[in-house]
């Protein structure tokens, strides 16, 4: 679209015909991509953006690069919601190439192959197995039954997926009006997911909101996991049952996470660090190599001795 017909249905004004593809972050836009900035903690960002135009308030808009067009309004954010839906990709395609599927694949009976999706060598997609758009699947991986694969992501090869996982649902995104009415902000991007990983049964990992939610090689999950929009899982994490992750989570290379232990959004876990069960991480944690237990959280040996404590207590 071009960013007058985008600032239009938006009620900004603006008479510019830079054409727009998409929707982005601040740090990662580029020259034909449109952004917005609602934090001001976020406002170094907003200065090296490369964007075409970012949606900001008039107290900022003086700190838009030169290269980049202010499309001033007071609600960056819910105009940003209403925009997804101008980028939005369609639920179903009506057209396009049959899916391609490579030898000696088994496709059962009662599954679902969206246009332009590509399903390699080797492969069995189980009964009841929904593969959308522009899906691509590598070899040698197993898809058992009632798989969900929303459109547009990507599973890599010698990988499988247990019954019943929904991968590329939408993320939980929204913005209010001042009425208090929630604004759907449509989750533009998709999921990929590595080579040799696994998936256990009815898992959530929801697409991005731009860009991708990435599960990388190597990783195990079990079985009851949500991870939310545009996290990043590292090489050989294992997340056991019932873990959840916040958006925008990173856990770096070959993180354990125990069972119902959770972490809030934005911040990163670092490497070959451990979560005991039902530990909750609310801050990053930069130093590799150690445990962690408890809510609030601290090192696993002292919330031991805290525990020891307590029983003497009850005694």
């Amino acid at each position: 679209m071009k960013l007058e017909e985008v600032a239009k249905a938006l009620e900004i004004d603006c008479e510019s015909t830079i054409e727009i593809s998409g929707l982005n972050t601040l740090i990662d836009s580029n020259e034909n991509e449109l952004t917005f900035l609602e934090n001001k903690k976020y406002i170094n960002d907003l200065k090296n953006t490369k964007a075409a135009a970012v949606l900001v308030k008039e107290e900022f808009a003086t700190q838009v690069p030169s290269g980049t067009i202010a499309l001033i309004c007071e609600e960056p954010y819910l105009k940003l919601a209403y925009a997804s839906k101008l980028f939005a990709p369609n639920v179903v395609e009506k057209e396009g190439e049959e899916c391609i599927v490579g030898e000696d694949t088994i496709i059962q009976d009662n599954v679902y192959l969206g246009k332009d999706s590509i399903i390699g060598s080797d492969c069995t997609i189980m009964a009841g197995a929904f593969i959308g758009d522009n899906v691509n699947i590598g070899d040698n991986t197993i898809i058992y039954p009632n798989v969900t694969v929303y459109r547009d992501c990507k599973i890599g090869n010698d990988c499988i997926i247990h019954a019943g996982t929904v991968i590329g649902s939408d993320g939980f995104g929204f913005a209010n009006t001042k009425t208090g009415k929630y604004i759907k902000i449509y989750q533009n991007g998709n999921v990929i997911i590595g080579n040799d990983v696994e998936i256990g049964g009815n898992c959530s990992i929801d697409r991005a909101v731009f860009k991708s939610t990435i599960i990388s090689d190597g990783c195990r999950l079990d079985n009851l996991i949500h991870i939310a929009h545009n996290c990043k899982l590292g090489h050989g994490c294992i997340l056991t049952g019932q873990v959840g992750l916040s958006g925008s989570t990173t856990l770096h290379e070959y993180v354990i996470m125990g069972g119902q232990s959770a972490a809030a959004g934005h911040l990163e876990i670092a490497p070959f660090t451990t979560i005991a069960a039902r530990g909750g991480v609310t801050k990053t944690i930069s130093e590799p190599k150690k445990q962690w237990a408890g809510f609030p959280l601290m090192e696993h040996r002292s919330w031991l001795k805290l525990q020891g404590k307590i029983a003497k207590l009850l005694k």
